[in-house]
């Protein structure tokens, strides 16, 4: 019974970092730089969700006691929240990534704008709701129990609702990417964005769809982690994205099942640290890491890098 928890446990959490990753992924897959505001996108998702189910702003923000009118279900609140993100992350590309790739500046550049960017978006959100933490409530789930029995283990709910909703748009990803021409599309634009401008692809279109999507996966992530742990602040979505940055290098630079793989991975060598060693959790996470990398430095799907002569 002991060791289904731990699995369950793994594989909730590991599907959210594997969600999560796959928004580095998709950015990285097209531009070929690591979008750093991606965890600013899955903090903002987190705020988005706790506001919508009828949440009130703190005391200490600019928008101090603000509560919306009319409070959503979770079930609606969750998607919209991954909409507003998805909002968000194309204002960040047309801002900080689309000037400099018009003027064909080096990726360095791009990357250290993304970084301004989530710097800003974390002060921005501290500004307006203030630095103490949030909790979304589980009465916000209606009328399903706080906890499961599987297999004679008990489960909370909310790590099945982790599990289940992450799975689902892992694999309308998966489906959407290998099965549509928009899907396979940016697959295109991926493997060579000239290339893919000389057959009449709308590469720049394509990037935002990339953008888009990962500002969508970010604001789901984040209202699924805020209902499972709570909100700890505007900073909270730094270390899930150091994180989610683990599980892309583990999976391979730009592999989609990679992602998927390393971020099941991940969850399930930190799910299985024992208690009394919780506090190794990211060192065993991170040690694991390092460890393949050091075998398979392109890593667990990822193509191994040319030589350049």
């Amino acid at each position: 019974m002991e060791l289904i928890q731990l699995l369950l446990n793994g594989l909730s959490l590991g599907a959210v970092y594997a969600l999560f990753a796959l928004g580095y992924t998709l950015v990285f897959s097209v531009l070929g730089v690591i979008n750093f505001s991606h965890g600013a996108v899955f903090t903002l998702g987190a705020y988005f969700t706790y506001l919508l189910i009828g949440g009130q702003a703190g005391a200490n923000g600019l928008l101090a006691g603000l509560q919306l009118p009319v409070a959503l279900p979770f079930a609606l609140a969750l998607p919209l929240a991954g909409l507003a993100s998805a909002l968000v992350a194309l204002l960040i590309e047309r801002v900080a990534f689309r000037p400099l790739r018009q003027r064909g500046s080096d990726s360095l550049l791009a990357l250290i704008s993304s970084l301004g960017a989530g710097v800003i978006l974390v002060n921005l959100i501290q500004l307006l709701m203030g630095a103490e933490s949030y909790a979304i409530p589980i009465g916000t789930l209606g009328s399903l129990p706080a906890a499961l029995r599987f297999a004679g283990a008990q489960v909370r709910t909310v790590q099945v609702l982790l599990l289940a909703i992450s799975v689902l748009l892992l694999l309308l990803l998966s489906v959407w990417l290998e099965g549509t021409r928009s899907g396979k599309a940016l697959q295109a634009v991926s493997e060579d964005p000239v290339t893919a401008q000389l057959l009449g692809i709308d590469s720049d279109g394509m990037i935002r769809l990339a953008f888009g999507i990962s500002g969508f996966l970010a604001g789901v992530s984040g209202g699924l982690v805020g209902l499972s742990v709570s909100i700890a602040g505007p900073y909270f979505g730094i270390s899930y994205g150091l994180k989610a940055l683990g599980v892309l290098v583990l999976g391979g630079l730009g592999s989609v099942p990679g992602a998927m793989l390393g971020g099941l991975i991940i969850g399930l060598a930190e799910a299985f640290v024992p208690a009394e060693w919780s506090g190794w959790k990211d060192a065993v996470a991170y040690g694991f890491l390092f460890l393949i990398l050091v075998l398979r430095p392109q890593g667990l799907l990822g193509r191994p890098l040319g030589t350049k002569v």
